[in-house]
């Protein structure tokens, strides 16, 4: 209590020396009803309410406010402030009357009373005429409330990041946004470390708080995609190791909801031990990629669902391998990587906030207003500061790119000479291309039964199989490229054939659960239940936590924004429990899979890990074969 009047004697003498003893925010205590006891508490209240305001907030609210217990707000309300005056829950009094008086709000009795009060001057700030930050642009940015494109700079009535929060009041509206954050900004040591970019705006704004900030780690945790068998994998990102942020499309094809391309950031990340440079665009297998996606938690894709908002938008970590083989191999398109001409400050900052935006945002994805690019965009403006003055919104992402590009964001210069972008990773091609040539290899000197790479794709595995028996090297070995192709295909086609017989085994089980006679909880025989099961664990690999894009799964609890403190230590345990549980539910899924194909797409696939097997048999005989010759041509 000694120290806590001490400093509120040094702040009002630095007051009085600063200006007229009457500028300066005062609280006054309505003893009306109290015993002088609880008015010497409210008084030490009020008091330690002004300890924790930074200077400049006292400074600029010249006033004096009332502070007063009511019994008659409603139940889910702790105060309000009305013309200067601030009315309390009368059973915060209790709270903080039982705290031990050498510690202001270390229980939590005494810090709701504490942040309630600090709550309510927020609000007396806002309204006091002085600069009401719910109305500034860069806040509503950052706290969720993003500018809607075609809607002529509207923002939307719904905050986008629901994820991790201190509490679900500040989501209300940005006034009580504001109040909500301004608490913890005061009384949580952490806050700097879980929403850094938010405390370095309030602190601009009302000063800077009088406690002393906890220490954050330079690392940014990412909970990401797995790679080499791994379903998840949890990533500790240091922006210094960042070398370069790119922007990569994924370039437009045939299909409707491909058209325009896909947007996404790729980081050049650096190798350990790698100083940052030039060189760690050769470091492939660490780069990584920020791609926003709708989060299909359905066994089809509605383009109304798509187009309403129905699909949740979030933002996805990538391995760049990963990404690069599902749109080159997979879906046989280019991408392209533009570098971005950011500062090394500007990167940090635009990390900082896809790693927030990865922790809190839940969206809602639409194919027009909100999909892919439009957050991209969005990432870019709340990110880097500097890009919120350019005019880059769009709706596609080759539109998007234009406008990197005609503002001297992006430099495609890059992409003018093809070979060395191919070479140097600016660009990597579709594989069709390479499979039409590897079709050319086996081929040399044979009439094969097809006219392209793709139309061999297209015929029986038994079809194949003879011309793989008699192949030669060169040839087996082109031979074994595009079966491995063809079998991808024939995967994907499964995978299709397999979403719509859940769909139909779905609308089934719908139908008669809506008539009364289903019971599949009871019922574990029959056409109707086989369908059953694997759909309840194909609905449990789409929507199992981390993997579906809410990395706020992984920890539970009264955590917000980044995760901080024991946070750290919890978190590579919840991602190694994640993974496995991951791996064990995706490995049932395979394994029952082809029981639930027709019996010609199963047989289709059987064959063609048949024709595998052949030609890698025979590719393994070859080989010695042309070994010694190759062996004495060398020097």
């Amino acid at each position: 209590m000694r120290l806590r009047a001490a400093r509120i004697a040094v702040l009002a003498a630095l007051v009085g020396a600063a200006l007229p003893a009457s500028a300066a925010l005062r609280v006054t205590v309505d003893p009306q009803g109290l015993t002088a006891a609880e008015t010497d508490a409210t008084r030490a209240l009020a008091d330690a309410a002004l300890a924790r305001l930074p200077n400049a907030f006292l400074l600029r609210l010249d006033r004096e406010v009332a502070l007063r217990w009511r019994d008659d707000l409603p139940a889910d309300v702790h105060g309000r402030a009305r013309d200067g005056r601030i009315a309390l829950r009368r059973e915060l009094l209790d709270g903080w009357m039982a705290r031990d008086s050498d510690a202001d709000a270390a229980d939590a009795g005494a810090r709701a009373a504490l942040s309630a009060l600090l709550h309510e001057l927020a609000h007396v700030h806002a309204r006091s005429g002085a600069d009401d930050l719910a109305r500034d642009p860069r806040l509503l940015d950052l706290a969720g409330w993003p500018v809607v494109p075609l809607r002529f700079g509207l923002r939307t009535p719904r905050n986008t990041m629901r994820e991790r929060s201190p509490d679900p009041y500040e989501l209300a509206s940005p006034a009580e946004f504001v109040a909500v954050n301004f608490e913890h900004f005061l009384l949580d040591p952490g806050y700097a470390c879980r929403r850094p970019a938010l405390d370095r705006l309030l602190r601009a704004h009302f000063g800077i708080p009088s406690m002393e900030p906890a220490p954050c780690s330079v690392e940014l945790p990412l909970a990401a995609a797995g790679d080499d068998g791994a379903a998840l994998q949890l990533q500790a990102l240091d922006p210094a190791r960042v070398y370069a942020v790119d922007y990569l499309l994924a370039e437009p094809d045939e299909r409707a909801m491909s058209r325009w391309g896909h947007s996404m950031l790729r980081l050049v990340v650096c190798a350990p031990g790698r100083a940052p440079g030039p060189e760690c665009r050769l470091d492939l297998p660490h780069h990584l990629v920020l791609s926003f996606r709708a989060f299909v938690d359905d066994v089809q894709v509605s383009s109304w669902r798509g187009l309403t908002g129905a699909y949740p938008a979030r933002l996805f970590i990538l391995p760049l391998s990963q990404v690069i083989d599902e749109y080159t191999r997979v879906e046989l398109r280019g991408l392209r990587s533009v570098p971005l001409r950011l500062e090394r400050g500007e990167i940090a900052s635009l990390l900082e906030r896809a790693a927030q935006v990865h922790w809190s945002y839940d969206g809602r994805y639409r194919f027009i207003t909100n999909n892919c690019a439009v957050e991209t965009w969005k990432l870019l403006n709340d990110g880097v500061p500097r890009l919120a003055g350019a005019d880059l919104r769009s709706i596609t992402p080759t539109g998007l790119l234009r406008r990197l590009e005609r503002d001297g964001v992006a430099d495609a210069s890059v992409l003018d000479d093809p070979e060395a972008a191919l070479r140097l990773g600016y660009r990597f091609a579709s594989m069709d291309a390479y499979f039409d040539d590897m079709f050319a290899v086996a081929g040399s000197g044979r009439a094969l039964p097809a006219a392209h790479a793709q139309a061999w794709f297209a015929l029986e595995p038994a079809q194949r199989r003879p011309w793989q028996a008699d192949a030669d090297l060169r040839a087996t070995a082109a031979l074994l490229v595009l079966e491995q192709a063809a079998l991808r295909r024939d995967e994907a086609q499964a995978r299709e054939l397999l979403k719509q017989r859940l769909l139909r085994a779905e609308g089934a089980t719908t139908r008669e659960a809506e008539a009364g006679r289903a019971d599949l909880s009871a019922d574990t025989s029959g056409p109707a239940a086989a369908d059953a099961a694997p759909l309840v664990r194909l609905r449990q690999w789409l929507q199992d936590g981390a993997y579906a894009g809410r990395p706020a799964t992984l920890l539970p609890g009264d955590g917000y924004g980044l995760p901080h403190g024991d946070e750290r230590a919890r978190l590579p345990i919840a991602v190694a429990r994640d993974d496995a549980r991951l791996r064990r539910l995706r490995d049932d899924l395979l394994r029952e899979a082809r029981a639930w194909l027709p019996a010609e797409q199963r047989r289709r696939l059987e064959d063609t890990e048949s024709n595998l097997t052949l030609l890698g048999t025979r590719l393994r005989a070859l080989a010695p074969a042309r070994r010694p010759a190759a062996d004495a041509a060398l020097p």
